[in-house]
C-alpha cells in the first residue's frame, strides 16, 4: 500500500466522492511530478502541438501550395515520432524548389528516423555543408544516432566527436559515442566517455536534464531502481505511519453514517 493509495482513502472518506477523490489524488501526483523528477508527460503541451497539426493541416487543405505551412507540420510529426509522413510532406517542398537547410535537414532526418540510411545520409551531408555547425551539431546527432543503429559503430564515431565538441553538454552524444567505443573493442575510452556524460548531465540545469534523463539513466542504470527503492520504501513506511489514523478515522465515519440513518 503506498502513500498516494492512502492518500485516496482519507479523501474518498471525508468527501464521501471516490472518483473526485482519484482525480485530486492524481493531480497531486502529476504536479508533484512537474516540481521534481519531471519524469510524467506534460499533456498541456502535447494538446497544444496536436492543436498546430490542425491548424496547419486546415491552412494546407486551403492552400496547397503554403510550404512553409507543410515545413512545420513535418518538423511536428517528426518531433511526434512519425518520420516517414514527415519525409514524404517535406519531399513535396524539395520537388517544389525548396533547398535551403532547413528543408535539407527535416529530410534527411526524416529519412534517418525511417531507416533508410543509403538516402539519408547523402541529404543530411547537403544540410552539413551548408552549415555544420547548425543547431550546435543536429545533423551529427543525426547522423551519430543513425549509424550506430545500422551497425556502423567505426562511422558514427567521427560525426559524434564533432557533436560533442560543438555541445559540450549532451549526455545522449556521449552516450552514443561511448557505444561506438565499446562496438570497436575500445573499453576503456568508452567508460571515460561514459563517467564524462554522468559529469556533465550532473551539472546540467533542471530544465536540460529532462530530455537527457534517459540516457543518463542508461549510463548508470542503478540510478533509477534506486529512486524506485526510495519512493517503494518511504511509501511503505507512511502507510505504517498512517494506516492506524486512516482506519480510525474510517470506523468513526462509518459509524456517524450508522447513527444518522
Amino acid at each position: 500500500m503506498s502513500y498516494r493509495w492512502l492518500l485516496w482513502i482519507l479523501l474518498a472518506s471525508l468527501t464521501g466522492r471516490p472518483l473526485l477523490s482519484l482525480v485530486v489524488v492524481l493531480l497531486v501526483w502529476w504536479a508533484t511530478d512537474r516540481f521534481t523528477f519531471q519524469l510524467l508527460p506534460d499533456p498541456f503541451r502535447w494538446l497544444a502541438r496536436r492543436k498546430r497539426e490542425r491548424q496547419l493541416r486546415r491552412l494546407l487543405d486551403a492552400n496547397p501550395a503554403d510550404r512553409r505551412s507543410r515545413l512545420e507540420l513535418a518538423q511536428l510529426l517528426l518531433d511526434r515520432g512519425q518520420p516517414a509522413e514527415a519525409a514524404a510532406l517535406v519531399r513535396q517542398n524539395v520537388e517544389a524548389g525548396d533547398e535551403d537547410l532547413h528543408t535539407a535537414f527535416a529530410l534527411g532526418a526524416a529519412l534517418a528516423r525511417s531507416g533508410d540510411r543509403q538516402r539519408a545520409e547523402p541529404v543530411l551531408d547537403v544540410a552539413r555543408r551548408l552549415d555544420p555547425a547548425f543547431r550546435m551539431g543536429d545533423i551529427d546527432l543525426e547522423l551519430g544516432r543513425l549509424r550506430v543503429r545500422a551497425g556502423d559503430l567505426a562511422g558514427a564515431e567521427e560525426p559524434l566527436r564533432r557533436l560533442v565538441a560543438a555541445r559540450p553538454g549532451t549526455v545522449e552524444g556521449r552516450w552514443l559515442l561511448a557505444r561506438a567505443l565499446d562496438g570497436v573493442g575500445r573499453r576503456e575510452d568508452a567508460a571515460r566517455v561514459r563517467e564524462e556524460a554522468w559529469r556533465e548531465y550532473q551539472g546540467l540545469p533542471r530544465f536540460r536534464r529532462r530530455p537527457e534523463r534517459p540516457f543518463a539513466w542508461r549510463i548508470k542504470p542503478w540510478r533509477p531502481a534506486l529512486v524506485a527503492l526510495l519512493l517503494l520504501l518511504a511509501g511503505a513506511a507512511s502507510a505504517r505511519l498512517l494506516y492506524p489514523t486512516v482506519a480510525g478515522l474510517a470506523r468513526d465515519l462509518e459509524g456517524s453514517s450508522q447513527l444518522d440513518e
